[in-house]
């Protein structure tokens, strides 16, 4: 059988998924976005906790690039100089966070934070008691405690990109344990205490300018997103974001374009069906993940294919061979067998318009309206006798097979009507079985072989959905998912980077 390239894509255009649109309020500008992606603020806390461990273990270990002395005179011992190197941060737990978004930007808040460094001492002084001078060092570690971090981060779309920026940030130091090992250790533990101010400066420093330096490498990440996905070798999906995201305190939701889009300039109609409906709603809110499908990203596939004429095929194998020979038509069509005995025969399928898909809060539907050309094949001649106008309806079934959306389609009715014939008036109920049989034995089995398999859904290689959920309302198709992480992955395959 030829390539059945239109109604696989048909079909399976049930089922292929972008971000969509997950909402707490009304669709805003939905004639330029129809897919969005929501992330609740659970799943804004499952992000934040990878984030601060990624940027904890890339700080450290963190050293301090300064050098830190103090000079003073001391009674009886005279002049002492007194520093402190190669300052360290080798560990930083800490023991509680938050993210909060709001209408000025995103902040996040580490509290509570423990800090441990090493560092190398080193104490010299001469006294007019001794004409020489006297010199003593060695290590210490030292605990910072109560330290808090916070960060305020501005979110906007900057031509179909998102524009990360750094709203606010800093650090700050509550408390600092010092102790020395080595040497007379015990002499000096009074005099280097007075470096705590210094060491804490010189930590909140280091931590500030590393957490500025992270959140410039994420915008450059986050700017470097392509503007489409290919599909396969002639369309693309348009993933550009439209305004800027939808900061609320509880979620934040992200509006892409979301329609197919040709890779040659064909041109592809833009009379999608426009939908002004209350949000769609997770049965279960405290899913990290909200991603739905507006039915005009599947409409826009289905124009595209259909524009780029990749929705015409010849059927010339099926499994009853018969069906392709005027034999296997002697009494369905007896003036076909008689003016062609025993000659093979070819189905010629063409749409006459593109499918239309619609989606409802019970299941998916697409309407077919195709015409058949029966081609008789006669001394490697084909000669096209008939044409049979069809119009398709079926429905489809969605599940999540790992991270993919796939489901299965079923036939649901067959309507025919005669649109010419070389061969005189044929009996339509006679031939009706015919086509149902052609649709329901090789079409939808080799669709369906596909959609067993599913489609990816736009998911960050190393995380997957976990006891996803899959809703359908008017006009969407939307996926609720909480998320897991795959500690085998490094984040650093996602371009982030705060070294």
């Amino acid at each position: 059988m030829a390539h059945l390239t239109f109604l696989f894509f048909l079909i399976s255009s049930l089922f292929l998924s972008s971000q969509a649109n997950l909402h707490l309020q009304p669709l805003r500008n939905q004639e330029e976005s129809f897919t969005s992606i929501l992330v609740s603020q659970q799943g804004l806390d499952f992000i934040k906790d990878l984030l601060i461990n990624k940027a904890i273990s890339s700080i450290i270990p963190l050293q301090l690039p300064a050098t830190i002395e103090k000079s003073a005179r001391i009674p009886f011992l005279g002049n002492v100089h007194m520093v402190i190197s190669n300052v360290t941060i080798y560990k930083i737990d800490v023991l509680s966070s938050y993210v909060k978004p709001g209408n000025t930007g995103i902040a996040i808040v580490a509290s509570g934070t423990t800090c441990n460094l090493t560092m190398n001492w080193h104490y010299s002084y001469s006294s007019w008691l001794l004409p020489i001078e006297i010199s003593d060092g060695g290590r210490a570690s030292v605990q910072v405690e109560g330290m808090e971090v916070g960060l305020t981060l501005g979110l906007e779309n900057h031509e179909g990109t998102l524009k990360l920026s750094l709203m606010d940030c800093g650090c700050y130091v509550k408390e600092i344990t010092i102790k020395l090992d080595g040497g007379a250790s015990w002499l000096y533990q009074g005099m280097i205490n007075a470096f705590e101010e210094q060491i804490g400066s010189a930590v909140e420093n280091a931590i500030t300018n590393k957490l500025k330096y992270g959140i410039l490498k994420l915008d450059s990440f986050l700017r470097s997103l392509p503007k489409e996905i290919p599909v396969d070798d002639n369309a693309s999906l348009n993933v550009s974001f439209v305004e800027n995201p939808l900061l609320s305190s509880s979620f934040i939701e992200f509006d892409i374009n979301g329609l197919f889009t040709a890779k040659e300039k064909v041109q592809i109609p833009k009379h999608y069906r426009q939908t002004w409906q209350p949000s769609v709603f997770c049965s279960d809110q405290s899913k990290m993940l909200g991603i739905s499908l507006d039915e005009a990203v599947f409409n826009s596939a289905s124009a595209l294919y259909y524009d780029a004429e990749f929705m015409e095929w010849i059927v010339d194998k099926v499994p009853d061979q018969a069906l392709l020979n005027t034999a296997g038509w002697r009494f369905i069509i007896p003036q076909l067998y008689k003016k062609y005995p025993n000659d093979d025969m070819n189905l010629n399928i063409s749409l006459s318009s593109p499918p239309l898909i619609r989606i409802s809060g019970h299941n998916i539907g697409a309407t077919v309206y195709a015409d058949v050309i029966i081609d008789v094949v006669e001394a490697g001649q084909v000669i096209p006798v008939a044409c049979i106008s069809l119009e398709i309806h079926g429905s489809g079934s969605v599940k999540i097979v790992g991270n993919n959306l796939g489901g299965s389609v079923k036939l649901d009715d067959l309507v025919m009507s005669l649109k010419w014939s070389q061969i005189g008036n044929l009996r339509m109920y006679l031939i009706q079985p015919v086509m149902w049989t052609l649709v329901q034995t090789v079409v939808i089995p080799y669709a369906n072989s596909y959609l067993g398999k599913g489609f990816p859904l736009p998911i960050i290689h190393g995380f997957t959905l976990l006891n996803a959920e899959i809703t359908l309302s008017s006009s969407k198709v939307t996926v609720c998912s909480d998320v897991a992480y795959s500690e085998s992955h490094n984040l650093n395959q996602l371009g982030i980077y705060f070294e």
